[in-house]
């Protein structure tokens, strides 16, 4: 009597256990070094945005010689009735203008949604500075911080 040798395909219950954790180990490894990526890639947006936005004060400063609007035909960038700017297309940022005299301005950079913990400050000095971070990121009065250690 002969046995028919029966071949089994597939994978064992141990295999496919093995897979799961290694691609969970990957995972926890990839998440976080990810968040910190994008939330860094946002940070240089505001830091960008808030520069171009201070040249083009000082833009109208040079006109006007003023940066409040002094119903010339110059427009200041910023609205001296409601100090609102602009708030970018991806909707991680709002920019308002405070402080706003003829001669000193402030433009402040909230974030939104993921970037909430965030502020940034800029003035007419161009003086930057970090004002809000999130957990475990460092503030600067003297700078934008664009990593953990603000070095």
């Amino acid at each position: 009597m002969r046995f028919a040798s029966t071949r089994v395909r597939g994978f064992t219950l141990i295999e496919v256990m093995v897979v799961v954790a290694i691609i969970a180990i990957l995972a926890a490894i990839a998440l976080p070094a990810y968040s910190d990526y994008v939330k860094r890639a946002n940070l240089v947006d505001a830091t960008n945005q808030l520069t171009a936005f201070r040249a083009q004060m000082e833009q109208y400063y040079q006109d006007a010689r003023t940066y409040q609007t002094n119903g010339t035909a110059f427009t200041s960038p910023c609205d001296a009735t409601s100090g609102a700017v602009y708030t970018t297309t991806m909707s991680k940022w709002t920019f308002k203008c405070t402080n706003l005299t003829k001669t000193t301005y402030t433009i402040e950079a909230d974030g939104v949604g993921i970037m909430a913990a965030w502020k940034f400050t800029i003035n007419q000095n161009n003086a930057q500075a970090t004002t809000a971070a999130d957990t475990g990121w460092t503030i600067s009065t003297s700078k934008f911080c664009m990593n953990r250690s603000c070095s």
